[in-house]
């Protein structure tokens, strides 16, 4: 099964880590995350993902904050 989660804000990115652990534990799931990139400087919200160990996003959309 492959799942695709997409995240914009640092309050999603936190609140999804424990989901994103989970499911790499599970050889059936595979998933790839699309970031929205709603800030507009992506070091902002890059360091989240390092601190909470969770894979590079696939994409990143750049919509930034206007839309």
């Amino acid at each position: 099964m492959h799942l695709t989660l997409i995240l914009g804000t640092r309050p999603q990115i936190i609140k999804s880590a424990p989901f994103i652990h989970l499911t790499s534990q599970d050889p059936q799931i595979s998933l790839s995350i699309i970031h929205t990139g709603q800030h507009y400087d992506y070091e902002m919200t890059k360091i989240f993902f390092e601190e909470l160990s969770l894979p590079e996003p696939v994409a990143n959309l750049n919509v930034g904050s206007g839309t």
